[in-house]
């Protein structure tokens, strides 16, 4: 496996690999669920790329980009282990020098949810994701269903630019209790980590009424308000029972919806989703 920073040496790392290439964007502290997605990578690719970078522009100043958590060495050691052929690891000077001023926006998907309340978030996610892929060329990028906006503003943003790149979205690696893999996982203490798997099991007692046959909308966002709601350590910012594509929020009867959240447990900020 390469190791390459600059861009001249990611151009020249990329020219010996056979196509199609698959692409795995990470912000590092590699988990089981970044790992899945370069699996996948492996199945459907002739070559992988990872790249490894803490985007500090989807951050806001409030945020936890200073303490997030990094481990290089024991990040590129997954990667080479799981057959990844190029590792690029850019600097912040590599991906946004002195005097930039150019900004990727995607418009109504960005809104709601996560955009509602991180407003400078997407134009950071979308405009880094542009950058990779200007930098990587690749023929698929692979991206993790956890976060599940993210993937509906990268799948708008690649077909508004015309980008020829399939994205691939990949089921939600759990933990054995349910909880979402997470890179800020680590940050619970143990009765942290008990208060937060409420996440988990209010969407799956959600999935199973509507697979009972409740459908309405409201009452499938209350299942998981009240269950989140009865631990004690937990302040919910929002439950939201949206269309998986458009994400807007849908009221009455559902045939289809994708339930996310994000809550507070303790001081760390969690999210959690399912498709109905």
């Amino acid at each position: 496996m390469k190791h390459v920073i600059t861009l001249n040496e990611l151009r020249d790392a990329l020219d010996s690999l056979p196509r199609p290439l698959g692409f795995v964007p990470t912000m590092g502290y590699l988990h089981e669920g970044h790992m899945s997605l370069v699996r996948r990578a492996a199945e459907e690719s002739a070559s992988v790329v990872a790249s490894i970078y803490a985007n500090p522009t989807q951050f806001a100043p409030d945020e936890d980009l200073d303490t997030y958590p990094r481990d290089i060495p024991r990040d590129k050691a997954m990667l080479k282990e799981a057959g990844v052929d190029v590792v690029w690891i850019p600097t912040t000077e590599i991906m946004y020098p002195e005097g930039y001023q150019t900004w990727v926006t995607v418009e109504v998907v960005t809104q709601p949810l996560e955009g509602a309340r991180r407003p400078t978030h997407f134009r950071g996610v979308s405009t880094v994701v542009a950058k990779l892929f200007n930098a990587v060329r690749p023929d698929k990028a692979f991206f993790g269903q956890k976060d599940a906006q993210q993937a509906v503003v990268v799948k708008r943003m690649t077909q508004d630019l015309s980008y020829p790149i399939e994205i691939v979205v990949c089921p939600i690696e759990r933990e054995e209790d349910g909880l979402a893999m997470s890179s800020r996982n680590t940050y619970l203490n143990e009765e942290e980590h008990q208060a937060a798997l409420s996440l988990s099991q209010g969407l799956k007692l959600a999935q199973t009424a509507f697979q009972s046959g409740e459908r309405d909308a409201d009452a499938l966002r209350q299942i998981v308000i009240d269950r989140v709601n009865a631990e004690e350590l937990t302040d919910l910012q929002y439950v939201s029972c949206a269309h998986p594509s458009t994400l807007e929020e849908l009221e009455g009867d559902v045939e289809t919806c994708l339930i996310s959240m994000a809550v507070f447990v303790g001081q760390t900020r969690l999210i959690d989703n399912i498709v109905l």
